[in-house]
């Protein structure tokens, strides 16, 4: 029961999946970020759905990468694309620490939170345009409980900037074992399938885009904000999935 209830708190944290209603207790938080990684393999479903659609229907390339680009928002309910704005204007300000914090608290929105989702959802969307190949779809769909997996190391890992928030709640009241086992065996599960999907050279470009975004947040993290939050937390995630469907794009030219 325990197990049921932190599945359906990762849900009804990191998606708009009608879940039941459950406390937000320690308890029921302790394995939540375990299932975390689920909610990214329900959004690569989809999007494999959503691909297989658009072949039988004969649906464009335009309208192709719009849903394709528009899908994880709809899922997510945009809970990390609005952390991704939120550490967009802290950055963009120049500010102290402290004053980077209180950016990401306030609840309006900046210019640089506006110009970063422009620039993100330009990208995204063209970048989609350029996926042709069953091997590029598989990777892709992939890449979403991958951006998740390794989220959930980081929150299990890293240091927290503050010891308020959702963030702390759910890290402070994981179990940091069962968190980090769970996460390195779905990062095993998708490698494997990206190798049998595409090939070993694929699965180590990405992997290896994986180990430098880790590395990139974990000092932009902790020289701007002293550790990670809720926000950090979901540019990380947004900022992966705009990576790794580079380097799809990217392989697909070579590989």
């Amino acid at each position: 029961m325990k197990i049921l209830k932190s599945f359906i708190t990762a849900f009804s944290m990191y998606s708009k999946i009608p879940m039941p209603r459950v406390e937000w207790s320690g308890d029921n938080m302790k394995y939540s970020l375990c299932f975390f990684p689920l909610a990214g393999a329900v959004i690569g479903a989809l999007f494999l759905l959503w691909t297989w659609i658009c072949a039988r229907l004969d649906i464009g390339g335009i309208c192709f990468a719009a849903v394709a680009a528009a899908l994880p928002i709809f899922v997510s309910g945009g809970i990390h694309f609005d952390g991704f704005m939120d550490v967009s204007d802290a950055l963009g300000s120049y500010g102290d620490t402290k004053k980077k914090l209180e950016i990401m608290k306030d609840p309006h929105v900046g210019a640089f939170a506006v110009i970063g989702a422009i620039v993100y959802f330009l990208l995204y969307f063209a970048l989609f345009t350029e996926v042709d190949t069953a091997a590029e779809i598989a990777a892709i769909a992939c890449s979403y409980p991958l951006s998740r997996a390794l989220s959930a190391i980081t929150v299990s890992c890293f240091k927290c900037a503050k010891k308020d928030g959702l963030l702390f709640e759910f890290s402070s009241g994981a179990h940091i074992a069962a968190v980090r086992i769970v996460s390195i065996i779905y990062i095993m599960l998708i490698g494997a399938a990206v190798i049998f999907a595409w090939s070993c050279a694929a699965w180590l470009v990405i992997g290896a885009a994986a180990v430098v975004m880790i590395i990139i947040y974990y000092f932009m993290t902790r020289k701007n904000f002293g550790g990670i939050t809720g926000d950090t937390a979901g540019w990380f995630v947004q900022v992966c999935e705009l990576v790794f469907l580079i380097a799809v794009v990217v392989l697909g030219r070579f590989i």
